[in-house]
């Protein structure tokens, strides 16, 4: 069954589930899928507390000399009470004594032998860190399905929490196929050539947060690439590259097919890499992608990306957008949906040139793709396009000004 972007992306949505969960250090869950929401035990803040090194006072104390009856560090039990006349001078992060009703920073009040001269503006709350006003207890202050990083970390450790449960990294076999096929680490003859798909796989898979092996390139026989695949099954995806076109040793499809394979689509309406085939075999899922470096790392992008999101758990397993604008005009042969590489600078969007099925080139370059429907033949420049990012760590080669202004 062939089938457009869009069904093939449904399919997937619909197929594939999250795998097993475990209980982890929090300092060795980053990166991966929360699988539980979490409930805070207690406020955060625990208690009221400055803001700032200065003086916990009355308001009614605006604008007189008074008192400074005594010293709070962080750390401390608050100062339990003072009186109008009195102030308490607090440290940044430490109790507020009890009636405090705003705290003025140490640079706005003058200062005396005996005492020190407030200002006459303080206004009532300022400058108190309230208890639960960032954190309250009982209240879900994390959710499942959300990624792991360090500012998730931090969250966890403000509430004394030291494990996590997660869900399992998905664990991705890649072997590709074909006789002309060396690693990159071995020698080749004049008619062969280095396999740059796996290693590309390989590395992309481990950047999404997979547990990934390697099975060197089987041959292009049924029965070499039975047994590269009985290798494989007990993995959660396998992703192929060639071996599913239609020329005379393209047999990667019938293979899996003859172990029990499940075949959801095998082929998708997309230029490039229109012979991409998924399914399931046994528990385990199946991606056989196209031989072309290009068209393979298109293909993805678009639909193993999100096969990965979601056997990972994350509840944000769909394409994020950028909206951007054609930094050129572009003119495409219509007919099939078309995805573009090209460039971003942040502001507009290049594509790359001589982009063919078969080059491994504008792989580097490519920061992000579009993908057009079968009707577009012209991109107009300044026109508004939906980018698909690829390079989510954006720096730029020019100083630009980055302030936000009215």
């Amino acid at each position: 069954m062939i089938v457009n972007i869009s069904e093939a992306l449904e399919i997937i949505y619909n197929k594939v589930t999250a795998k097993s969960r475990h209980i982890v250090p929090i300092e060795e869950a980053l990166g991966a899928i929360v699988a539980k929401d979490y409930v805070a035990n207690f406020d955060l803040p625990r208690f009221d507390n400055s803001a700032m090194d200065g003086y916990a006072v009355k308001v009614a104390d605006s604008g007189k000399k008074v008192s400074v009856k005594e010293v709070t560090y962080a750390g401390d039990v608050a100062e339990e009470v003072f009186s109008e006349g009195e102030v308490v001078k607090i440290m940044t992060g430490a109790p507020t004594p009890n009636g405090c009703e705003a705290i003025v920073p140490i640079e706005n009040v003058e200062v005396h032998e005996d005492g020190i001269t407030l200002p006459n503006d303080i206004k009532i709350n300022t400058m108190i860190r309230w208890r639960g006003e960032d954190i309250k207890s009982g209240k879900t202050f994390l959710s499942a399905q959300t990624k792991v990083t360090a500012y998730t970390l931090a969250l966890l450790a403000s509430q004394g929490i030291t494990h996590i449960e997660v869900y399992r990294k998905p664990k991705v076999v890649v072997f590709s196929t074909g006789d002309e096929l060396k690693a990159h680490y071995e020698r080749i003859e004049q008619h062969q050539l280095y396999n740059s798909n796996a290693p590309m796989f390989v590395a992309r898979a481990k950047e999404l947060g997979c547990d990934v092996s390697y099975i060197a390139s089987s041959g292009d026989t049924i029965e070499a690439l039975k047994e590269a695949i009985k290798n494989a099954k007990d993995a959660d995806l396998i992703l192929t590259s060639g071996g599913v076109s239609v020329g005379d040793k393209d047999f990667t499809k019938e293979a899996f097919l003859e172990l029990g394979l499940e075949s959801y689509f095998t082929g998708v309406e997309i230029k490039p890499g229109k012979p991409t085939h998924f399914g399931k075999l046994g528990s385990c899922f199946v991606v056989n992608l196209p031989g072309n470096p290009l068209a393979s790392m298109v293909n993805f992008e678009m639909l193993v990306k999100p096969t990965i999101a979601k056997l990972s758990g994350s509840r944000a397993f769909y394409h994020g957008l950028i909206t951007t604008k054609m930094r050129t005009e572009h003119k495409l042969r219509a007919g099939k949906s078309t995805v573009i590489l090209g460039e971003w600078d942040g502001d507009s969007f290049l594509p790359i040139k001589n982009q063919k099925p078969g080059m491994v080139s504008p792989l580097q370059k490519a920061d992000g793709l579009i993908v057009t429907i079968k009707e577009v033949d012209y991109l107009a420049k300044e026109q508004e396009v939906k980018m698909i990012p690829i390079k989510l760590d954006l720096k730029s080669e020019e100083k630009k000004d980055f302030f936000t202004e009215k």
